[in-house]
């Protein structure tokens, strides 16, 4: 391109349908000798290029070479539209009362048509500095004019940040109409970064009008639009870990975040979008439990706001900021004051987000026992209970139960409680993927710790129980929303499967895999990502849980009993014969220390030679006992016992506990899914589908002679052990036997595997079948570990099939010797064929093995889950 051409021209529209051409034809004309006119345009183009994707010193630079190149030029237009992009440029490298100048001058300068452009970029850096009100005029004169002059592009544009302005200020319905306008005037256009920037605030607007799924799925579009143009997402970082942060995705939040500010820090980039991503940051350490990060991070984002003047930012900022600090431990009335300042400015600001600040003000003035403080700003945070997004009402509530505390009303503690975590439970079932549901229970934990807190003081035991079920679980409430026709979904799966195998076979070759691993992670995160994006379609369990239901299914033989924490303390309820009874037993933090040391006891006991080791790991189970059940041991009856632990128990080998070593003993994440469970009925017919995958110590031994026991059983083994041909074979099965690998991922628990012979079995595999079978027997390692997440919910494989109809599990909580495993496996369908059920077919089992300590710690590592 010469710098003669009138092509020039063209290139401040080509900077944001292709930058990098655009940026290349800029510097071609320059090396031209240009006349200033053109040369004022090519500089401009460059420091646009720079501004939004490079760096901001150079940036500048050719920005104020293009305003002098156009005051040369003797065009007052021309100077007008740089001194707007000059501006902008200023307000995001921190100089905010030169850019603002700048902008006025431009606004001056400008005439007709131009000047409505440079309003427009005036609005956008009013939005940048938080300056809602004065933003929104200057998109109100100027986008009349746009309209007048034809100009499409910039009409969507100034219709595109006045929908974001109206976000801001949680105008939700106001936004989607300004956006649905900006989209109709895009589809005409050719400008594919302002394009990607459309379907960004398109997911921003589904996020705030509560819709999780769709919001990550605009935004994952967004960022595969911008990848194709080659540009930095600093921005859609920056939104990604909001969304992220609201699905209980914190860690991830926070990483997205560091990621973004080691990168644009790399090449010099806009410094107020370093402000936004350290407070991005600050926000997702504060909720992922880390609050000396918080407080680093928020400490670091105010001063840059307010060297910014950027009033409503740095309002934001300090909200985290007094939040890390009081999580951390501090206590004081300055510490008040100042959130209660802060709540002040919000309001002047028109934030959303003050009901947050009041809320805070109210707790650290009940911490200090400042009742009347508390009550002051506690009812005013109260008041967003009864509108607005899921999350903000729960602000709202959480407010109202800690009134209702401190004013000693119990029975106004669980109605808040109620309240709020019904909100929850809306808001949950939007949700398809069953990562998200168990995830988002996290934004309950305090209304559920508050209520079983208030039922424990009321004394009723049964009160209690229906407060521990309350919040116990419920992801599991309701099947995951199935995709099966999600093509890409299943592609990725395949290749998936494909890359593990690969990648298997490499390593016990002994040859390095990197290009494997990174392909297999790749995919992993496509997995993911398309799964998170799936709606909820299940209105999971309407029916509220009965205490009388349940003592009536357990009868006067059966005992279930309950462990629930409060205040770090373990409270068994024990129910049966008609009744509910509490006893106290010992600290959470110890019975997990000391179910830790069991777990290592029984992985040495695994290997031949560790006899000795045995009175250590029976003198660990009775010292675990007394710290989970304590008294109520001695109450247990001569019936089967159900356990309900919380989640962060459910390692615990419960048939080593003294009191239950004979017994027949079964797990369950919640009494309402043993009730499930119990009321499931078996599917007709009853088809028996045996499965052996490849590389075990014994080859699968149990499974030949299975296949005897069973003559008309589905045999998968070999080639035929497949993944699709195995999850063929597994719907809607009534007994099913897998002797395959297993591999718990603590990094991602929906990739935890049973190794078959094309790769890896996968949960998201499970989460695909119609139903699963009504009982599953896992003669494997580590297939009974879950991750815990969110409140007390749990990701794993047990877990998986739970939801889908299968109504009892056997599976195996530490690594355990293959050869051992041969025998129990034959004892325990033994005990099927008899007709007995899963738990009382594994203790018979257990007793039949030889009395040595492989054997034994064989036995006791195995859990049967469920009721079947």
């Amino acid at each position: 391109m010469t710098a003669g051409s009138d092509a020039v021209q063209d290139l401040l529209p080509l900077v944001f349908a292709a930058p990098n051409e655009a940026l290349t034809k800029a510097e071609s004309v320059l090396r031209h000798r240009p006349e200033p006119l053109h040369a004022s345009v090519a500089h401009q183009v460059i420091g646009i290029w720079q501004r939004d994707f490079g760096d901001m010193r150079l940036a500048l630079r050719h920005l104020r070479r293009a305003r002098d190149w156009a005051a040369r030029a003797g065009s007052a237009d021309r100077e007008a539209d740089v001194l707007a992009t000059l501006g902008v440029a200023l307000v995001h490298s921190g100089r905010t009362r030169q850019g603002l100048d700048a902008l006025g001058r431009g606004v001056r300068r400008g005439t007709g048509h131009t000047r409505a452009r440079v309003l427009f970029r005036r609005a956008y850096s009013w939005w940048v500095l938080g300056h809602h009100k004065e933003a929104l005029e200057d998109v109100r004169r100027a986008v009349p004019v746009l309209r007048q002059a034809g100009d499409v592009i910039w009409t969507a544009r100034a219709l595109t940040l006045r929908a974001t302005v109206h976000l801001a200020l949680g105008s939700v319905e106001r936004a989607e109409a300004d956006f649905a306008s900006a989209e109709d005037l895009w589809a005409v256009t050719d400008q594919e970064h302002d394009k990607a920037d459309a379907v960004e605030s398109r997911g921003l607007a589904a996020f705030r009008s509560g819709d999780v799924p769709a919001a990550l799925r605009l935004l994952d579009e967004a960022e595969e639009r911008y990848a194709k143009l080659g540009t930095p997402t600093f921005m859609l970082s920056i939104r990604r870990c909001e969304v992220l942060m609201a699905a209980g995705l914190a860690a991830e939040a926070l990483a997205e975040a560091d990621t973004a500010i080691a990168e644009l820090d790399s090449i010099g980039g806009q410094s107020t979008r370093k402000a936004e991503l350290l407070l991005a940051a600050a926000r997702a350490a504060r909720q992922a439990d880390d609050p000396a990060t918080a407080t680093a991070r928020a400490g670091l984002a105010v001063r840059l706001f307010a060297g910014q003047r950027r009033a409503w930012w740095e309002a934001h900022a300090r909200l985290v900021l007094i939040g890390a600090r009081h999580a951390a431990g501090k206590r004081s009335g300055r510490l008040v004051r100042d959130a209660a300042a802060v709540a002040e400015r919000l309001v002047e600001l028109g934030a959303p987000a003050a009901p947050e600040a009041f809320l805070l003000a109210g707790r650290i003035a009940l911490d200090l026992g400042r009742t009347t403080d508390a009550e002051r700003h506690l009812a005013v945070a109260a008041r967003s209970r009864r509108s607005g997004l899921p999350l903000a009402r729960m602000t709202g509530w959480a407010a109202q139960a800690l009134r209702a505390q401190a004013a000693g009303s119990t029975r106004g503690v669980l109605e808040a409680c109620r309240r709020g975590l019904d909100v929850l439970d809306d808001h949950r079932m939007t949700l398809g993927a069953s990562e998200l549901r168990a995830r988002a229970t996290a934004q309950g934990a305090e209304l559920a710790a508050l209520a079983q807190r208030a039922a424990l003081r009321s004394g009723g035991p049964r009160r209690l129980l229906v407060w521990s079920e309350r919040w116990r679980a419920t992801a599991l409430s309701a099947p995951p929303t199935r995709p099966p026709a999600d093509p890409e979904l299943l592609s990725h799966m395949t290749a998936y499967r494909e890359i593990a195998a690969r990648a298997e076979e490499t390593r016990m070759e002994g040859r390095p895999v990197p290009a494997l691993e990174r392909e297999q992670r790749r995919l992993e995160r496509a997995i993911r990502s398309r799964t998170l994006h799936m709606r909820g379609e299940a209105h999971g369990d309407d029916t509220r849980f009965d205490v009388g239901r349940l003592l009536g299914q357990l009868g006067d033989g059966v005992r279930l009993v309950e462990l629930a924490v409060v205040d770090g303390r373990v409270q068994v309820l024990l129910c049966g014969q008609g009744r509910v009874r509490r006893f106290e037993a010992g600290l959470l933090a110890a019975a997990e220390t000391e179910a830790e040391h069991v777990q290592a006891g029984l992985r040495r006991l695994a290997h031949p030679g560790a006899q000795a080791r045995l009175p250590v790991v029976e003198a660990a189970g009775r010292r675990l006992e007394e710290l989970l059940l304590g008294p109520a041991a001695a109450h247990l009856g001569d019936g089967p016992v159900v356990i309900v632990p919380p989640g962060r128990l459910h390692r615990v080998p419960w048939a080593l506990l003294p009191s239950l070593r004979e017994r027949v003993v079964s797990v369950s994440p919640s009494a309402s899914s043993w009730l499930r469970a119990r009321e499931t009925r078996p599917p007709w017919g009853g088809r028996q589908v045996l499965v052996r995958g490849p590389g075990l110590a014994t080859g699968g031994a149990e499974v030949t002679r299975l296949a005897g026991r069973y003559g008309g059983a589905t045999v998968l083994e070999h080639r035929d052990a497949t993944v699709p041909r195995v999850l063929a074979e597994l719907d809607g099965a009534g007994l099913a036997h897998i002797a395959a690998h297993g591999t718990f991922r603590t990094d991602g628990p929906l990739f935890s595997s049973l190794r078959m012979a094309d790769g890896p079995l996968i949960v998201h595999d499970f989460e695909r079948l119609g139903r699963s079978p009504y009982r599953i027997i896992l003669s494997c390692c580590d297939t009974a570990r879950f991750a815990t997440v969110g409140a007390d919910e749990l990701l794993g494989l047990v877990t998986a099939l739970l939801p889908l109809g299968t109504a009892g599990v056997v599976a195996c909580s530490a690594p355990v010797n293959d050869a051992a495993v041969v025998p129990l496996m034959l004892a325990l369908h033994e005990g099927l064929d008899a007709g007995l059920p899963l738990p009382e077919a594994l203790r018979d089992a257990r007793a039949a093995m030889p009395d040595d300590a492989l054997h034994r710690a064989t036995g006791w590592a195995f859990t049967a889950f469920g009721a079947a």
